[in-house]
């Protein structure tokens, strides 16, 4: 029987005692008991009060937001959920679809938006933040709640938690996190700027309680221990990618799981296609009861391994700290392997916050009585207990076993006493981290009434000690004038219609994206582009990629793999040593067209000063991709990234989005329309899910469809049923012969998955076949019009494939056959190699 949603229980007197029945009846239908801080917290925000709610992890915040919304909506008031992380937006987005109906819930990100004008809306907190900047008290927000809102502490991002509370001040407030530590100066705040009374409700108290512990014996003697005394699922924190997934396979040695148990894994796994590389291991790991779980991994993956835990087929989950945010798995036990971090610029001991963020995951409410949190010793503590012992047994040994000593490097010292700390400690006092930035000031001075009174206020009252006020005052002044020397702002003599002296000259919406501040550089730089080059399209794609930002695994991938191959031609030619150093200075990355790009965007910026002290940055991963022929799986296989894919296949998601956006229709010609569709069908037939959220917001039609759905794992896609898209797909494999043979790399040739019959095709058939082909000419052309669809013909399912000569003869021809069946079973156009025939 289907439950009632919120909007039909609306009472027709919306009083606080009114919406607290109605909102109590409906918590009871669903069998939920509140607990007192619950309770508490839903008093006071219906009763008109800001509310601080700071209790752990797993105490029902959620459900207090929703009250909120429940008594705005009600009211006939706007109401907006912020998080830190899309995900989580997403998450509570379709949460309060089920809880309200999809027709009353909206959610706006940085990529796109649905149902904008809803009087629920779900978003990060930049979104609210600039919002507030543009519209300041006069923004339709009558209540906020701020999800993590630990973020406010944020060295990167707490200016987007701040500005709101300092811009709305006819906003209610709802700040939720269970790691705030000391709140007064904040309460203080608050309270003054909006004459509203502000309550916080904390409390201690956890649903499930945890028993906390240091460890001196070895990770897997804990492990062993947690299984046998069942307190598994086990949550196995590392702080890299690499150690999770060395930690996965180490358990398979591990007995986990019973053959019954083994076979309920399998089932439920079900038809899910695992890829190669990575996949295949993380299918192995699944089907012995070990999960993995980091931002390295394809959506797919994670949402799978998540499927599985909430199933109950896991018993040891090899993860990152990442999932100290949002994500909702059922641990019953947190088992830290150390209590130091790199935080990108030293190794240092865990904060309080973090380790308290973290360890709240463990214990699940309504299945466990109490949830338990380990902390490692150091290995070599641990290491050096056991030789301890083994003296004590035998002082003999004294002289022939000697103590480990702590690594050299990434690592910060810890004890039972950190431990302690950690634990027992109050989460570290939020600090200010206010920023100005061109954007903040262009929202600011674009708003109907006095920006530049506005602009001032923020700079002298905000958060800020007095002396970064002052700096901030500067940085403010030297942002406007030279806004005011580049046009972009305009000083009117008498007031605009909206009541502004000064003026933005520019359209904001279209010609400033504030989640990609460098996209109107594409607009002016495509024109600058010749249309008639062969490279036209791809050369598009490079000033695209360029404003993106640097994925680095690739890029550090590509420069290592361009070093090495400049090495082994130096030594061969004999190059000597100082020369080879030197020359190894001056390699980077794949850019093209650097130079143009950097003379274009010198000249462009000075009429663009919002860009700051940014720069493109000229790479080649599409581009590369497309040049190579390869699948994505191919690609990832050849540059060694097999533990980040999920980094590949976002900045690939990126890269497709920031095509269809920027890129002006006129621009678009149908070898570009087909690169572009090329790369939808690469990052959906590699994991749908990235790109089906993102068209799920462009099209609100696809909203109902997810609910009605309800399916947690992306669907599996035919990579047949966009034919454009394949067309490109067999194109680029057929030419991946003629590069293989280009390069007279017939083994390589030969072992192409599913290119070749081996019965029929090896290294020395394609020796024998292509010899006369060598004996005429020296090379294979393999430039972007040698790879055009001129050179390429499919007739239903045959392929002709041209090799381009230097000489322009173009009689030797690939005869293929497309696999349409293999290609949708395998994700990726199966093409295989029938003949080579010279006419």
């Amino acid at each position: 029987m289907s439950q009632t949603t919120l909007t039909e229980l609306i009472p027709d007197d919306p009083g606080a005692d009114e919406l607290l029945d109605a909102f109590l009846g409906w918590v009871d239908e669903r069998g939920i008991e509140l607990y007192d801080a619950q309770e508490e917290a839903i008093l006071e925000l219906l009763g008109g009060r800001h509310v601080i709610l700071a209790t752990p992890t797993g105490s029902g915040k959620s459900l207090v937001a929703l009250a909120g919304h429940f008594a705005a909506f009600a009211r006939g008031e706007r109401s907006v959920y912020t998080a830190p992380i899309k995900a989580l937006v997403s998450e509570k987005f379709f949460d309060l679809c089920r809880a309200f109906g999809s027709e009353h819930v909206g959610m706006v990100t940085g990529d796109a938006s649905v149902n904008p004008d809803a009087p629920i809306i779900c978003c990060t907190a930049e979104i609210l933040a600039n919002q507030s900047l543009r519209e300041g008290p006069d923004a339709p927000v009558q209540l906020a709640i701020a999800d993590e809102f630990h973020y406010y502490g944020d060295s990167q991002r707490g200016w987007a938690w701040q500005v709101p509370l300092l811009e709305l001040p006819n906003t209610r407030w709802l700040l939720m996190s269970a790691t705030l530590g000391d709140t007064r100066a904040l309460r203080d705040d608050i309270e003054g700027r909006t004459g509203r009374e502000i309550v916080e409700v904390r409390s201690t108290v956890r649903p499930v309680p945890l028993d906390v512990m240091y460890r001196e014996t070895s990770l897997l003697d804990s492990i062993e221990d947690l299984l046998s005394s069942r307190r598994a699922p086990i949550y196995l924190v590392h702080f890299t990618q690499k150690e999770a997934t060395q930690a996965a396979q180490d358990l398979t040695s591990v007995n986990l799981l019973s053959k019954e148990e083994k076979a309920a894994v399998a089932e439920a796994i079900g038809g899910f296609r695992f890829d190669p590389g990575f996949g295949r291991d993380l299918s192995r790991w699944l089907r012995h009861g070990v999960g993995v779980h980091h931002a390295g991994m394809l959506p797919k993956y994670r949402l799978l391994v998540e499927k599985l835990a909430q199933g109950g087929h896991l018993r040891v989950i090899c993860g990152t700290d990442t999932l100290g945010v949002g994500v909702n798995l059922p641990i019953r036990t947190v088992l830290f392997t150390q209590l130091c971090k790199y935080d990108g610029t030293r190794v240092r001991t865990l904060s309080v916050r973090e380790f308290q963020q973290i360890a709240g995951r463990a214990g699940r409410k309504g299945l466990d009585d109490a949830g338990t949190v380990w902390v490692q010793a150091p290995e070599h503590v641990v290491e050096n207990l056991k030789i301890d012992a083994k003296i004590a047994e035998d002082p003999k040994k004294a002289k022939k076993l000697r103590k480990k000593k702590p690594p050299e490097r990434g690592y910060q010292h810890w004890d039972a006493k950190t431990l302690d700390k950690l634990w027992t400690g109050d989460p570290e006092k939020l600090d200010s981290n206010f920023s100005v930035s061109h954007s903040m000031l262009l929202n600011l001075l674009d708003r109907a009434g006095d920006g530049c009174r506005a602009t001032r206020e923020l700079m002298v009252d905000n958060h800020e000690p007095r002396s970064r006020q002052r700096r901030h005052i500067r940085r403010a002044i030297a942002i406007y004038r030279s806004l005011v020397d580049a046009e972009i702002v305009e000083v009117l003599d008498e007031p605009d219609e909206d009541g502004r002296m000064v003026r933005v000259t520019v359209d904001l919406q279209d010609e400033f994206r504030l989640n990609q501040p460098l996209s109107p550089f594409v607009l002016d730089a495509v024109e600058l582009l010749d249309r008639e080059t062969p490279s036209y399209a791809l050369d598009v794609v490079s000033i695209v990629e360029s404003v993106l930002d640097n994925p680095m695994v690739v890029l550090i991938a590509q420069l290592d793999q361009a070093k090495t191959a400049l090495v082994n031609e130096m030594k061969a030619a004999g190059v000597e040593y100082e020369e080879r150093m030197e020359r190894l200075e001056q390699v980077t990355w794949p850019q093209p067209l650097a130079e143009e790009l950097y003379e274009t965007f010198n000249s462009w910026r000075v009429h663009h000063p919002w860009v700051e002290g940014d720069t493109v940055k000229p790479k080649s991963v599409v581009r590369d991709l497309f040049e190579r022929a390869m699948t994505f799986h191919d690609y990832v296989r050849h540059y060694g990234l097999k533990r980040s894919e999920g980094a590949v296949l976002r900045y690939l998601t990126d890269a497709y989005r920031a095509l269809v956006q920027t890129v002006p229709e006129w621009a678009v010609t149908d070898e570009l329309d087909d690169l572009i569709e090329w790369l939808g069908a690469v990052v959906r037939g590699t994991d749908a899910s990235m790109l089906e959220e993102w068209e799920r917001l462009r099209d609100p039609d696809r909203v109902e469809e997810a609910l009605a759905a309800g399916e947690v794992l992306p669907p599996v896609v035919d990579v047949t049923t966009n034919t454009r898209a394949f067309a490109v797909l067999v194109r680029n494999e057929a030419f991946r012969w003629v590069q293989l043979l280009a390069r007279r790399d017939h083994a390589g040739l030969a072992e192409v998955p599913g290119a070749t019959d081996a019965d029929r095709w090896n290294a020395a058939a394609f020796d024998e076949v292509m010899a006369p082909f060598w004996e005429s000419h020296d090379e294979i052309v393999t430039d972007a019009d040698a790879r055009g669809p001129s050179h390429h013909v499919v007739d239903g399912t045959r392929i002709e494939q041209t090799i381009v000569d230097p000489e322009g003869f173009h009689e030797w021809v690939l005869i293929g056959e497309v696999d349409l069946p293999a290609s949708r079973d395998e994700g990726r156009a199966v093409v295989r190699l029938a003949r080579i025939v010279h006419r």
